[in-house]
């Protein structure tokens, strides 16, 4: 089988949850024998030329040519540089420049939600997607819904994965006190815009059912994140007092991790000097100054050390919807996590999850301090990883999905690292 995959970033794990999903999608679909080509909206890469094995990829000015995906406009390359460079700079002072920089295309805003397709984008995409002739395309969230209108495109197998109730986060960034882009997204819009799809694949349970009811002419499918446990090598031992949070610079966790800094943090020290948190990813970029026993260590190619060496993780998000996919990460590296109710929307309930909620400053640190406090990290270990291998394997995972793109009807089911993909009942 074909498929096209629309999208406006190239998918891979380690720098937002969003891509850690697409990717898995690819990843899961190539696994099958499928052949998938990646279609970019835009020219939106982290350097002029980037290695991308995944699959080939397409779109508006760019070229692709023995693995490499490069942009050869001038106009582009100054832009992909531009961001480029930002990374290297303070947090506070590449969040002012981007800030001031992108107000001509989506005024002074605190946040980006998302940027829906152009006329021009659509067209060329789905041009490529015609002539790709696939089984079926899958499309990255409502900003990229509009290519599903042009009229050669009528009649494809057609799925848009749902990775929020972007209506939802609107609404509470908002009022929160955030000037968010788009200036408007409200329920009726993200409905019309998931019904261009044939199918929609929400990214947890619950959601999946309020776009049911949002969208009642079409199928609407679960599709979590698989998580594969991976447990801690032998000989390897986790800090006694160190807590790990892993996330990008996007509004909430900058916003969650505010709160925790100034609320919580200075509690937790009060408690126990000794005790440490290390941010991973470009979260910990948004910051100045951080205080004493917090640690920044930028991006890692590898996320399992920084897991494997910490006694607990904590998700302070107070804000957002969709699936916290950093929490199945913590989880499967044998991770027990501290969580605001917010953090935990969506994830399977067991009895054994690996999750503490805690909805206050002095909830959350009392709930950090009893849990250092307990000497069990084996039992806590065993705890994360069975909740995983227990609700999401790939097979569970994405069995919904297969049914929506047609593989329960026309692929025998497949074996895809050791787990089978079952056709779901219907």
């Amino acid at each position: 089988m074909r498929f096209a995959f629309v999208t406006d970033e190239l998918p891979r794990p380690g720098s937002a949850g969003h891509l850690a999903f697409n990717h898995a999608v690819i990843s899961w679909l190539r696994g099958l024998g499928a052949e998938v080509t990646v279609v970019l909206v835009r020219p939106r890469l982290r350097l002029p030329v980037e290695r991308y094995g995944e699959a080939p990829v397409a779109g508006p000015g760019l070229g692709f040519w023995g693995g490499h995906v490069f942009a050869p406009r001038p106009f582009d390359v100054a832009r992909i540089m531009s961001r480029h460079l930002l990374g290297h700079l303070p947090g506070w002072l590449a969040g002012f420049i981007r800030r001031r920089g992108r107000a001509a295309e989506y005024g002074l805003v605190d946040t980006v939600l998302g940027a829906f397709v152009t006329p021009a984008q659509a067209a060329w995409c789905a041009t490529r997607i015609a002539g790709l002739n696939p089984d079926a395309v899958l499309v990255d969230t409502i900003f990229r819904a509009a290519i599903l209108q042009d009229p050669r495109l009528h009649g494809l197998n057609s799925v848009i994965l749902a990775h929020d109730v972007f209506h939802l986060r609107h609404r509470a960034l908002t009022l929160a006190g955030y000037q968010v882009h788009p200036e408007v997204l409200s329920r009726e819009l993200e409905a019309r815009m998931l019904n261009h799809g044939r199918a929609i694949a929400a990214i947890q349970p619950d959601e999946a059912a309020l776009i049911r009811q949002m969208c009642p002419d079409r199928r609407v499918v679960s599709a979590p994140m698989p998580a594969a446990p991976s447990p801690r090598p032998a000989g390897g031992a986790r800090g006694l007092d160190q807590l790990v949070f892993v996330g990008s610079d996007s509004m909430p966790n900058i916003d969650g991790l505010r709160w925790f800094l100034a609320d919580i943090w200075p509690r937790l020290k009060t408690w126990r000097n000794t005790v440490t948190l290390e941010l991973i990813g470009d979260c910990g970029r948004a910051f100045g100054r951080l205080p004493e026993g917090v640690s920044r260590a930028g991006r890692v190619r590898d996320l399992a050390p920084a897991l494997h060496r910490a006694r607990l993780a904590i998700s302070p998000l107070r804000v957002g919807s969709g699936l916290k996919i950093k929490l199945l990460d913590y989880a499967r590296h044998g991770l027990i996590t501290v969580a605001t109710p917010e953090s935990l929307q969506g994830f399977a309930a067991d009895a054994d999850a690996p999750f503490i909620a805690a909805a206050d400053a002095v909830s959350f640190t009392v709930a950090i301090a009893e849990q250092l406090r307990r000497a069990r990290p084996e039992a806590d270990e065993q705890r994360a990883l069975g909740y995983v291998a227990r609700h999401y394997g790939v097979d569970r995972s994405f069995a919904g999905l297969a049914a929506a793109l047609g593989l329960d009807a026309r692929w025998r089911p497949p074996i895809v690292s050791g787990q089978t993909i079952r056709a779901p009942d219907r």
